[in-house]
């Protein structure tokens, strides 16, 4: 149960005018699982050979071109959690993408990627109020199947919450999303219909 009530956060698009909120949080915390800045999904994708300032400018880059979906929360004037979502094609890179591929029919309209928190938020419905927002723009650009893929809780040794890129299962659960198939040990393919 979430220690603050969800009214408490507002929610904004991740461009050019929100960049600067969203880089102060990513700095906040190191860049994020290592110098990430929530790049791993895109198209360019994450490599050693890649530094967290390159990530950075490419992230920036997305938000300058409108390139990227992404919620961000806030409380008051200060950013305090993402959550990102995409087409496919904006999205194309996965964890466990063979596993992925091997029973695919048909790739979804959406895809829910990253999952982000800050520190001093966990625990507060951060999360639960960037994936309700995520739904209501995808519903309100015509819906169709969304498909996640977050990590499942149930069964399993405690885990920090930073390892929970992709969200834990029980919040998909919540929002109505489904098991398709597990495509790693502890990760599904969520999906579920958003009707426009």
């Amino acid at each position: 149960m979430p220690s603050k009530s969800t009214s408490a956060y507002t929610t904004r698009s991740l461009d050019a005018d929100t960049w600067s909120d969203f880089a102060e949080l990513v700095e906040a915390n190191n860049g994020v699982w290592g110098g990430c800045w929530c790049m791993g999904f895109h198209p360019e994708g994450l490599s050693k050979d890649k530094s967290a300032a390159q990530n950075r400018e490419a992230k920036h880059e997305h938000a300058r071109k409108g390139t990227v979906h992404q919620v961000l929360v806030y409380e008051g004037d200060q950013c305090v959690g993402w959550c990102q979502y995409g087409s496919p094609a904006e999205l194309p890179n996965i964890k466990n993408p063979k596993a992925y591929d091997k029973e695919l029919t048909e790739l979804p309209a959406w895809r829910v990627g990253c999952i982000f928190t800050d520190k001093r938020h966990r625990g507060e419905g951060v999360a639960r109020v960037a994936l309700a927002a995520v739904l209501a723009a995808i519903k309100e650009a015509g819906g169709g199947r969304v498909e996640a893929y977050p990590e499942q809780v149930e069964g399993r040794e405690p885990q920090r919450g930073a390892y929970f890129h992709t969200g834990p299962e029980n919040l998909f659960l919540d929002f109505g999303f489904e098991r398709d198939r597990r495509i790693a040990k502890w990760r599904w393919v969520m999906t579920r219909l958003i009707e426009p």
